[in-house]
């Protein structure tokens, strides 16, 4: 009866649906049971869709259900593989695996952006969808599939590919926050002076000066505030690595 059931399930899909289903099997490495949910993983928000009950349909949702499982599974593969590590050490170490610079990689390799609906120009998303779409994967695999399905996705796609402990001791995730905190621990006066640097091109830029103890360690451009922050912030590691990391 159930071996009926599925055939006749395979057999009424459409063709689009059918196309679907065999790129998600792919990048999944089981069948999916409901293909609804894996369609909102990949909806973008400029279509405007709406459920039966007039709700939005896309992927945000998920994304927070997916951050959540993902954030879960994580910890409790660091507690149980580090007994060692106290609180402050374990989410640290959570916080380098579910980086949002990690999860946009996770979500390039699989090419998840390329199974995306949108009325957006693919060329305007802004990086963040990589990982945004693949914490929306993890979403849905959790209400198809149930826990221990998703739990397994997280094992065999991020934490045995991706998740090497003593390297990530040594990663640095944010060189704005190394920074800041090396001040403060230093008792070093820090300000990030930014302003707009747009030369004769046409996008916008922002150029930063970061001082320390009122001289100009580093300066850096980028075209938001933030990358510019984080530009210069890393350039002045590596000019002040040594005193940065002396015992």
């Amino acid at each position: 009866m159930r071996r009926l059931l599925s055939k006749i399930s395979k057999n009424s899909r459409s063709p689009e649906d059918g196309i679907f289903f065999e790129k998600i099997y792919k990048i999944l490495g089981f069948k999916p049971s409901d293909l609804k949910f894996y369609k909102n993983a990949f909806t973008h928000r400029s279509t405007n869709k709406t459920d039966e009950k007039g709700n939005p349909f896309n992927y945000e949702r998920l994304e927070f259900l997916g951050d959540s499982m993902l954030g879960s599974v994580i910890a409790a593969h660091l507690y149980n593989e580090v007994p060692t590590g106290d609180e402050g050490y374990l989410t640290k170490m959570r916080s380098k695996i579910v980086s949002r610079e990690h999860l946009n990689e996770l979500g390039r390799d699989l090419r998840l952006i390329d199974l995306v609906e949108s009325k957006v120009n693919p060329q305007h998303f802004g990086e963040n969808i990589h990982g945004n779409i693949f914490e929306a994967l993890i979403g849905a695999i959790y209400l198809d599939k149930g826990f221990l399905f998703c739990e397994k996705f997280i094992q065999n796609r991020v934490i045995k590919p991706y998740v090497d402990i003593p390297k990530l001791e040594g990663k640095v995730i944010s060189y704005k926050s190394l920074i800041i905190e090396w001040c403060q621990k230093e008792k070093k006066t820090f300000q990030f002076e930014t302003f707009e640097d747009n030369g004769t091109e046409e996008q916008k830029y922002f150029g930063v000066k970061l001082h320390i103890d009122q001289k100009v360690i580093a300066r850096a451009r980028a075209t938001s505030k933030k990358k510019a922050e984080e530009k210069a912030s890393q350039r002045a590691y590596f000019a002040l690595q040594a005193q940065i990391e002396k015992k």
